[in-house]
């Protein structure tokens, strides 16, 4: 059996990784499910698994090279020049490799012959327009990250033609059609509305054959990664590591993953240009995306100048206004941070996904007018419920219920009994939507808030949203979320109470017309009626507030929604099916 191990995706917008160390030479023997190599994108580093095991007989690229996802690493064979099933070594046991392995493929490199070229017939369409796609509901602009073609490239159809990045999702856009790309009408880093055509691609409707050549492979080494890193930089850059050393004689403890040196190489950053960027990833880190803007601003003649506020292109009045203060803030933060020592501030740009967040929370607050209810609800007979049959209901139903579960159930109902409460606003025309896709607000390291929705929430018992909101919250922490999870959302429900926060003023998700808060459930003494007597007693207490847009929804309906959701919690009556 032969089966080949492949550059895996990490992520959405990922198309390229960096194998940082091999775990195992040509000639070794591997498990299913050991660890066979390393690997570093601008998004994450890990470790890659055998997907098989038997006996690695190829492999394609060393340590330190960059490969398109998708492509072979490498080639295991359950035994070599066999399809049989090799049997595994025992427990603690290291089975050698055949000796016609070993003298086969040395230590230090293996070298793998290259398929024959291969020709494909592609069917070239007549001119075709390509748009800015509409991601979701409210979405209607669109930022574009990369152009991943060029004019006179060919693109074959679902092929990635260019990255988009929304206040919703950044993501990857395919193309329609086949075809070679004759225009490219909006560039990268530029923002247009929803629709906008942004290329085009060019062709009389003729068959096209093309040829792949396979690249050239070049030998694995055995040297460690930091050696391969030193080989691949050049001279200039070698000569400039010492300005890692900081003048009180520490050495630089940042950190730069494989591919980010790799394109310092090549664009000649020297390390102390590197040590000046500022790094929007994780902890910091300097990603590819950063060391590419910088490019662009060196070109410019900006590198060296700190940029507050991005230039993305604003078109709502409201929004433009926000930039132009922001702007004039940024200017009177300038004036007053020139008198400051330099090590007193530090001015950190917005990535993408953080300005799109402002643009849209500001587009709320000047399209809404938002009035903020609030209630105290007795959260006793569900946290008395949750202490007694949260682990029976895991085990027998596969559900894990938490408190958002009961919330987000009552909040359907109490939509099906207030359905304006489910409605938008469409000029003069109240829009009242049949089915109920609630939105739950996750908490999204580092670049804030993303609310995937669950669809006909309507249709689902308590046991079908619990899974439902264990599922959402699956995707969002993996970064696996579709468009579809994050469009067409009715209702959102924003938990800080998650941080311990007893209540907020939320701002409205547009084009929704409501968005409930929750707050934390703390015990505390209330006054209680008993058998007609008024007592003391601890209680589990927790506060909604329900922000409403009251063009629509006014006091009355929002305050009788906000009641029939405390209701319904407050008289749980332990039915998990209803």
């Amino acid at each position: 059996m032969r089966s080949e191990i492949i550059m895996p995706k990490m992520g959405e917008s990922v198309t390229e990784g960096t194998i940082i160390k091999w775990h195992k030479k040509p000639g070794d023997f591997v498990k299913r499910d050991e660890i066979i190599f390393e690997i570093s994108t601008d998004k994450v580093d890990t470790e890659i698994p055998s997907q098989d095991e038997g006996y690695i007989t190829q492999i394609f690229f060393g340590e330190g090279e960059t490969i398109e996802v998708g492509k072979v690493v490498a080639i295991i064979e359950s035994e070599p020049g066999s399809t049989s099933s090799a049997p595994a070594p025992k427990t603690g046991e290291v089975k050698p490799a055949p000796e016609e392995v070993k003298n086969a493929l040395p230590e230090t490199a293996a070298f793998a012959s290259p398929p024959p070229p291969k020709e494909e017939a592609i069917e070239i369409s007549a001119t075709v327009d390509i748009t800015m796609p509409k991601m979701g509901e409210s979405v209607m602009e669109g930022t574009i990250i990369k152009w991943l073609k060029k004019v006179g490239d060919l693109v074959k159809k679902d092929e990635i033609i260019f990255e988009i990045s929304t206040d919703k999702v950044d993501t990857e856009v395919p193309s329609p059609e086949a075809g070679i790309v004759s225009e490219i009408l909006v560039a990268e880093q530029t923002t247009v509305p929803v629709g906008t055509v942004v290329a085009r691609l060019g062709g009389s409707g003729s068959v096209v054959k093309v040829t792949t050549v396979p690249e050239v492979q070049t030998p694995v080494s055995t040297s460690s990664m930091h050696n391969i890193i030193a080989q691949n930089v050049n001279s200039q850059f070698q000569s400039e590591l010492v300005l890692t050393v900081a003048p009180s004689g520490n050495q630089s403890s940042r950190f730069y993953s494989p591919l980010v040196l790799n394109i310092a190489r090549t664009e000649s950053i020297s390390m102390g240009e590197l040590e000046n960027i500022t790094g929007t990833g994780l902890g910091g880190r300097v990603s590819k995306n950063d060391v590419l803007t910088y490019l662009k601003n060196r070109a410019a003649g900006i590198a060296n100048k700190p940029v507050t506020v991005s230039p993305v292109q604003q078109y709502t009045a409201p929004v433009q206004q926000t930039v132009s203060q922001s702007s004039q803030s940024a200017s009177s933060f300038a004036n007053f941070s020139s008198s400051l020592p330099a090590d007193a501030y530090e001015s950190i740009p917005m990535d993408n996904i953080r300005q799109k967040i402002m643009q849209h929370m500001v587009h709320s607050r000047d399209t809404s007018v938002h009035v903020t209810g609030l209630v105290e609800v007795d959260m006793t007979k569900v946290a008395n419920f949750l202490t007694a049959e949260k682990e029976n209901v895991l085990k027998q139903f596969g559900a894990k219920l938490t408190y958002m579960s009961f919330i987000s159930q009552a909040v359907v109902k109490a939509i099906q009994q207030f359905p304006l409460i489910n409605a938008s606003i469409d000029n003069n025309t109240i829009v009242r939507k049949r089915d109920i896709n609630l939105g739950i607000a996750v908490a999204i390291e580092p670049n804030g808030l993303i609310v995937p929705n669950i669809k006909k929430s309507g249709e689902k018992n308590l046991i079908g949203i619990a899974k439902s909101i264990a599922e959402m919250a699956e995707k969002a922490r993996t970064k696996k979320l579709t468009p579809d999870d994050i469009s067409g959302g009715t209702f959102t429900i924003t938990n800080y109470g998650v941080f311990g926060t007893l209540f907020g003023t939320p701002i409205i998700n547009q084009p929704e017309l409501a968005i409930l808060g929750v707050g934390a459930v703390v015990k505390r003494p209330v006054v209680i009626e008993h058998e007609g007597n008024e007592m003391i007693a601890i209680r589990s207490m927790m506060y909604l507030t329900l922000s409403h847009d009251h063009r629509l929804i006014d006091g009355m309906l929002g305050g009788r929604f906000l009641k029939a959701v405390k209701d319904y919690l407050e008289n749980f009556n332990g039915n998990l099916t209803a």
